[in-house]
């Protein structure tokens, strides 16, 4: 089963530019990043502890749609060409058991399928995702298996993480994703279907809780923002900032 939140993925129409503007506004470095060999899009990364922020760009549509990631990027930016939250990822180290499982019990969830990505320093980080065809902010989050190995996700590299610095002066860990959908009842249903996660209903929201991390579905009646990235750095000043169709907030708050 997943342990925690992987990833989010927020398309922007220049991985680069998002990256600068983040840094400056949030003290958040994107160190990380490169193109997706044959699969049309390129991103830059952020490290929040283990999780990560993934700003995605697109270079080619047509080859970006062919594959449920890159798909749900075109979408995200066709709808809000200034940038949009596109899904997010659960980390599941046992990631073909429970593909199997959930297929056994009647999930459209694909089989695992294999991704690279090719960094500036020449490194190819691997990986294994298990997705839906459809992937959106009020459809389930896809599952992924990462390869443990080289500058990024060796058992030494994860560890590091968690007590690197960043330019705001702190470690800073994700906390919660709360995501505005139209009906959240109906989204925790698909949650519950196709990927065997069971969010609970509190005071007309949805709760989810994955290892450390917190999902909250958020009824899009209240007028919340599309999606809220909750980080928490020990010791900071509290800041928000509304950028890319996301709320960033910043506590000062450890998490636990």
């Amino acid at each position: 089963m997943p342990q925690a939140i992987d990833h989010l993925v927020i398309a922007v129409p220049d991985p680069d530019a998002a990256a600068d503007e983040l840094e400056r506004a949030l003290g958040i470095a994107f160190p990380s990043g490169g193109r997706h060999p044959g699969v049309g899009t390129w991103n830059r990364i952020a490290f929040l502890d283990e999780p990560y922020l993934e700003l995605i760009g697109v270079e080619d549509a047509e080859a970006a749609g062919r594959w449920p990631v890159g798909a749900a990027a075109v979408r995200a930016l066709e709808a809000n060409p200034d940038g949009a939250f596109a899904t997010y990822a659960l980390l599941d180290d046992d990631l073909d058991a429970t593909v199997a499982r959930l297929r056994a019990r009647g999930s459209d969830i694909a089989r695992p399928a294999y991704g690279s990505r090719h960094t500036p320093s020449g490194e190819t980080v691997e990986w294994w995702t298990a997705t839906f065809a459809h992937l959106a902010p009020d459809q389930p989050p896809f599952l992924i298996r990462h390869a443990r190995t080289g500058a990024e996700w060796s058992d030494e590299a994860v560890r590091s993480r968690r007590s690197q610095l960043q330019p705001v002066g702190c470690v800073v860990a994700l906390a919660t994703l709360e995501l505005s959908v139209p009906n959240p009842d109906l989204v925790a249903r698909r949650y519950r279907s196709g990927r065997g996660l069971g969010p609970v209903p509190i005071e007309g929201d949805q709760h989810l809780t994955i290892g450390p991390h917190a999902v909250l579905l958020k009824s899009s009646a209240r007028g919340e923002p599309p999606a809220t990235v909750v980080m928490a750095c020990h010791g900071s000043t509290a800041r928000s900032l509304d950028r890319f169709g996301v709320r960033f907030v910043m506590t000062g708050a450890a998490t636990s």
